[in-house]
């Protein structure tokens, strides 16, 4: 029997709302996939949401949903043995508090838990132009065991709609967190 997954997603307050929106779509298809899914969500991001995608719709999926004040969350500890996290979109200050070590919020905490337990962390990072500060911050994220998954949609599956274009870096993301989905592959 496959084990399921114990998921951590933090929607941060950078631009790309979409993403965050076809990520937890399809985790909520992933059920019988996923133990658990706990969501942190910035101030920020909820604005950000509110005004890109004109709704507050995160409140209606399943999922658990922390305060980012929330020390208290089990996946503030690597005991409670979530073995993923996606930071989706994940802004260049997110990026830069975590490859400082800096646990001041839920979501650095869980990524500096994800990272000293060596377990995945994914960081989808939503942004452009980078600076040399951001290129230095996705190397030391990256020595240190994330994989930074930028939200860079690609093109060969001839997406038709926003949310298809969008899927192709989710889905890129999902088969990077180790689940089985059906997607795009190419030459198949």
């Amino acid at each position: 029997m496959q084990q399921k997954h114990k998921i951590i997603v933090s929607i941060t307050g950078a631009s790309g709302s979409i993403y965050a929106k076809v990520l937890l779509d399809k985790l909520a298809g992933l059920s019988a996939q996923i133990e658990q899914v706990g969501i942190v969500m910035s101030p920020n991001a909820k604005d950000v949401w509110k005004h890109e995608l004109g709704n507050e719709d995160y409140k209606n999926y399943p999922f658990t949903f922390y305060e980012p004040s929330n020390f208290y969350a089990p996946f503030a500890s690597g005991s409670a043995k979530y073995n993923v996290m996606i930071v989706c979109p994940c802004s260049m200050g997110t990026l830069a508090r975590i490859a400082s070590g800096i646990s001041n919020d839920l979501t650095t905490r869980a990524a500096d838990v994800i990272l000293k337990e060596r377990r995945k962390l994914l960081l989808l990072v939503r942004d452009t132009p980078y600076s040399l500060i951001h290129i230095n911050n996705m190397q030391t994220v990256t020595q240190a065991g994330a994989i930074v998954c930028p939200a860079s949609p690609s093109f060969y599956s001839n997406p038709k709609t926003f949310e298809e274009l969008v899927a192709t870096v989710i889905d890129r993301a999902l088969d990077l967190a180790g689940l089985d989905i059906k997607s795009y592959r190419w030459s198949e």
